[in-house]
């Protein structure tokens, strides 16, 4: 992207919105999203509350692209979708899966601050039992362990049939060694954080430290990019959401719809962690459209943000276009 629009043109139609969630998730009991219109459609820039101007800004060259300039060619309508389960008690698991229609895989959280291996093991136990033996698993660490308690947890969650662990730890060089160790599990490594927070995104696969990549569209700067990162990478890849709202979901299917090959199930069917949205993109029949959203003007009314929020992300907005002003993506 060479062009950014001025910044009055975005905040024209910027609106910020809180999305309350049924269970707590990534630290958050609301999402909140900065949502703008362009010549092409609505685009969204929700960086995490944590990430830095700098690492904000190539969420807001995602969200410029989006709303300025065409999608790629679709090579698929939709797209198979994962239901997410957080961090929650075993007892919880049949509620959380039943928000995801049709859903045939399921993502586990794992590895939560404050819980220990066995809470993990309940957690999956309990999904196999739910989805039955044809149901596919997979666990993410969010980086949550090294490389020793991650051959230990891979090991105690092996039995339940696991389709991949992501981010189990959180260096290349330990994701590395590990796959060494746990060569003999036959379970493959997923990345994502040492692809979506490397400020080399092709590190890891030039390694050999992962079998498959999670890529996202807002975190890596755009469709394009990410699209090129793939081709790069040369990994089979799963494109999942950044716990975006229905418009940023729409982006994140925009991906996976352009990819020449996709093997996995996605992790584009998050809208249902929310207990509102601004338009809805939960998964029906296990699938999700690829199709742009555009939000209900009643749900942007209903979902805005108190205003000292409103006030912080516009702020926010105002830095981040002065870095890409400075030094366009």
């Amino acid at each position: 992207m060479t062009d950014v629009p001025p910044l009055a043109e975005i905040l024209e139609t910027a609106r910020v919105v809180a999305l309350p969630m049924h269970t707590r998730f990534r630290g958050v009991d609301v999402r909140e999203a900065l949502l703008f219109e362009g010549p092409q459609g609505w685009a969204e820039f929700s960086p995490f509350a944590e990430y830095d101007d700098a690492e904000a800004s190539t969420w807001l060259a995602a969200a410029i692209a989006d709303a300025w300039h065409p999608r790629p060619d679709a090579v698929r309508d939709e797209i198979r979708v994962n239901a997410t389960i957080p961090a929650v008690p075993a007892e919880r698991v049949p509620d959380v899966l039943a928000r995801f229609d049709g859903c045939r895989t399921a993502k586990v959280k794992v590895a939560e601050a404050g819980q220990g291996l066995s809470d993990d093991v309940a957690r999956v136990r309990a999904v196999r039992a739910e989805m039955g033996p044809e149901g596919r698993i997979r666990i993410d660490a969010n980086a949550g362990w090294n490389v020793d308690e991650a051959e230990r947890a891979i090991h105690a969650l092996a039995p339940f049939d696991l389709e991949y662990a992501e981010q189990p730890c959180a260096g290349v060089d330990e994701l590395v060694e590990l796959r060494e160790r746990i060569r003999y599990l036959d379970i493959p490594i997923a990345a994502d954080e040492s692809v979506r927070r490397a400020e080399d995104p092709l590190a890891v696969a030039r390694a050999g430290a992962a079998d498959l990549l999670v890529i996202k569209a807002q975190p890596l700067g755009g469709i394009r990019r990410a699209l090129g990162i793939v081709a790069e990478a040369g990994l089979p890849v799963v494109v999942s959401s950044a716990l975006d709202t229905a418009v940023g979901l729409s982006l994140g299917a925009a991906l996976a719809a352009a990819l020449p090959a996709l093997d996995y199930d996605c992790g584009l069917g998050t809208a249902s962690l929310f207990a509102d949205d601004v338009a809805d993109a939960r998964p029906h029949g296990g699938v999700v459209s690829a199709a742009r959203v555009t939000p209900d003007a009643t749900a942007l009314a209903r979902l805005e943000a108190p205003a000292a929020r409103r006030d912080w992300w516009l702020a926010r907005l105002t830095r981040c276009h002065a870095l890409l002003d400075a030094d366009p993506r």
